[in-house]
């Protein structure tokens, strides 16, 4: 399993910005996988932003509720994390994550096989 995460850059608080994640894989379907969006600040540990589940059903942490959206193209095979109302302390390093047939532990990191190399958000005040 491939996991290539676009779309980061630098915008202004109250932005927007849509990062993509492409996964590439042989023998299975894009649509047997969960599919999560991880965090990192500097400094900080990784934490849970949003998921996806392979049976449908979305997940967000508190701190972005309402504000970033997760949404999958099967046919793409691609997962989408579109963010509004960006805040300064929305930068990261946004990684995207696969979970292959999972039971829905989303929040957690060791649910996921499978990582992407990440993609840099920077919001600026």
């Amino acid at each position: 399993v491939q996991l290539q995460a676009s779309g980061g850059g630098l915008v202004q608080a109250g932005g927007s910005l849509r990062l993509s994640c492409t996964l590439s894989v042989t023998g299975r379907a894009f649509s047997d996988f969960g599919m999560g969006w991880f965090r990192q600040g500097s400094g900080k540990e990784r934490h849970f932003v949003a998921a996806i589940g392979w049976k449908g059903g979305t997940f967000y942490s508190d701190s972005v509720n309402g504000r970033f959206t997760i949404s999958r193209d099967n046919a793409k095979n691609t997962v989408y994390l579109q963010m509004n109302s960006l805040r300064p302390e929305d930068t990261a390093i946004y990684y995207c994550a696969a979970d292959y047939r999972g039971e829905g532990r989303y929040y957690y990191r060791d649910q996921y096989e499978d990582w992407g190399q990440g993609t840099l958000v920077t919001v600026s005040s």
